[in-house]
């Protein structure tokens, strides 16, 4: 993990984005008119699956790899449901640091051969995020390699914060910024970027029901844990973590649950608005959008549309749902 030197700022933020010039281009941020329509509101996508690996994470990765390998080391390890994995493993391989991964047993199998394509060594142990974390810990201790934790990691969070700042710089006079959550990096980062630029925006995070563990945080007030069973990799965490805790636990405006049904349906209405294909994470700001609409009425919104690394399973159950016709839940 990062020193205490590297805490969180738009400063760092900024410089990351510096960092991340020569290796990645702006992602898309579009209006679709007849979403906006729907929702009642002038809605602006945010097409992170559009990045190199399909996802925001990629950027977060270039940065920490960029700092590593200004420090020397030579290998990486962490733990991941897949896009965190994925991200790291690519960006190593671009600063030529070895990285080995794991992930929980059964995991999506698009994303694991992903991760095997960007060069990893992959290693498949447990059942659930955390239990693959305890095997991370061992190959720490035995190999010497550098944990990059999956959301307790500055460096990390200020390459996502990349992100916010394209979003900002578009739509500047922004009202509503709806991120989904799972281990909170996505969180912290919008928090670090649009809460110095614009402090009167509202952030609302969207998680699983299923795997609620940082909404049942937020409104304790500390960190919990708590079941973890949603199919959407992206937000399948057992609990909160410190370092996004410490910032989402008083800066964001509100949550909104979705059931698994609902996560589905938020595939379904991405093909049928944008014609892009996502993961259940990856949508779920836009299902969020449809649950919500009554609240965000005449405001200008921005939609993270965070990943595309749905597995052939995920995307078949969603396109038989009607949604993908109608455009309506």
């Amino acid at each position: 993990m990062s020193t205490d030197q590297e805490r969180l700022s738009l400063a760092h933020a900024l410089g990351a984005r510096e960092t991340l010039r020569p290796h990645l281009s702006p992602t898309p941020l579009r209006q679709y008119p007849r979403l906006d329509r729907r929702i009642g509101a002038q809605l602006y996508i945010k097409h992170e699956n559009h990045n190199p690996t399909g996802t925001f994470k990629i950027r977060g990765g270039i940065n920490l790899m960029h700092h590593l390998a200004g420090r020397g080391i030579s290998g990486v390890t962490t733990y991941s449901t897949g896009n965190h994995g994925t991200s790291v493993a690519a960006s190593a391989r671009l600063f030529g640091l070895t990285a080995t991964v794991v992930v929980p047993e059964g995991s999506n199998p698009l994303k694991v051969q992903a991760i095997r394509d960007a060069g990893a060594e992959l290693i498949e142990h447990g059942r659930d995020f955390e239990a693959a974390g305890q095997k991370v810990a061992q190959l720490v201790e035995e190999r010497g390699l550098y944990f990059v934790h999956p959301a307790n990691e500055p460096h990390l969070i200020h390459g996502v914060a990349t992100e916010f700042l394209e979003i900002v710089e578009r739509v500047p006079d922004l009202d509503v910024m709806i991120i989904p959550i799972g281990a909170g990096s996505e969180a912290a980062a919008a928090i670090t970027v649009l809460k110095q630029i614009r402090p009167q925006i509202e952030i609302i995070a969207v998680q699983a029901e299923a795997s609620q563990a940082a909404y049942l945080s937020w409104k304790a007030g500390e960190i919990v844990t708590a079941p973890n069973s949603t199919f959407a990799g992206g937000m399948a965490t057992g609990t909160a973590y410190p370092v996004p805790f410490a910032l989402y636990k008083e800066a964001l405006a509100d949550f909104v649950l979705l059931s698994e049904s609902e996560l589905y349906e938020g595939i379904a209405l991405a093909a049928h608005h944008t014609r892009n294909l996502t993961e259940g994470a990856g949508s779920a700001c836009l299902r969020a959008a449809f649950k919500i609409r009554d609240r965000l009425a005449g405001k200008k919104v921005a939609v993270q549309m965070s990943g595309g690394n749905a597995s052939g399973v995920e995307l078949q159950k969603a396109m038989a749902l009607p949604c993908l016709t109608d455009g309506t839940c």
